[in-house]
């Protein structure tokens, strides 16, 4: 019965250090502002990657969908440069996604990947979808 007792007093100080340390992890910029040499189309187990004819229009009209994503905001890059990277948090603990686009050659590459853990459960590559849509209603 001691057992019980301690475990819940823990559990809760474990779950709010968990919580604590997500949200407040240094990012590395360099780590997560990049994109793979060969993109190809694919639903991964830790994220998606989309790629989609387009033009400059198109990035700024998708750079201001995903900037009005809620838990959003840019990491590194600009429409100028042409490669933007944002982090997407998840409401209840905060865990970041990382999503970089990329215009090159015509085409708008989009690498979103989550930061912990094996799988994010699809949540990456619906959530691009749901850009994608958005862009393509605006167009």
């Amino acid at each position: 019965m001691k057992w019980i007792g301690v475990s819940a007093a823990v559990l809760p100080l474990l779950v709010l250090a968990l919580a604590t340390y997500v949200r407040i992890a240094p990012t590395n910029v360099e780590r997560w502002h990049r994109m793979p040499a060969d993109l190809q189309v694919a639903d991964l187990d830790n994220g998606a990657v989309r790629i989609i004819e387009a033009g400059t229009d198109d990035l700024v009209r998708l750079d201001t969908i995903i900037r009005g994503t809620a838990r959003t905001q840019v990491l590194a890059g600009s429409v100028e440069a042409g490669m933007i990277t944002y982090v997407t948090r998840s409401a209840a603990i905060g865990f970041p996604d990382y999503t970089t686009i990329r215009l090159r050659d015509g085409q708008i590459e989009i690498f979103g990947r989550a930061r912990y853990g094996a799988s994010d459960l699809g949540v990456n590559a619906a959530r691009i979808d749901g850009w994608l849509d958005a862009l393509a209603q605006r167009g």
